[in-house]
């Protein structure tokens, strides 16, 4: 299976969650479940090939969006561009949207 993010990486992001989401914890209690899962996480890739060199494929248009109804202090959308697109070839747009519970 492909990760994508380096395993130890990985590992590391979710067992900090883990320890300090839900380590002080001494047993599971059903109760508690809605303090540990506080968010939805719905994550998003673009990537748009460049066909042939950087002068060949010219000025390149482009735009992402996301609309949503949703609880403003709670729920949120980022974007990142990456910048080395003109280096590998292909424009790459990243989204990250979390959704309160």
């Amino acid at each position: 299976m492909a990760y994508p993010l380096p395993e130890d990486q990985l590992e590391k992001i979710v067992a900090n969650v883990c320890e300090t989401t839900i380590g002080a914890s001494e047993k599971y209690e059903h109760s508690s479940v809605t303090d540990w899962n506080t968010q939805k996480y719905i994550v998003n890739s673009t990537i748009i090939q460049h066909h042939g060199s950087g002068e060949a494929t010219g000025r390149r248009g482009m735009h992402s969006a996301v609309g949503a109804y949703w609880n403003s202090e709670k729920d949120g959308t980022y974007s990142y561009k990456w910048d080395a697109a003109d280096k590998v070839g292909m424009d790459i747009v990243i989204s990250v949207t979390w959704i309160a519970l």
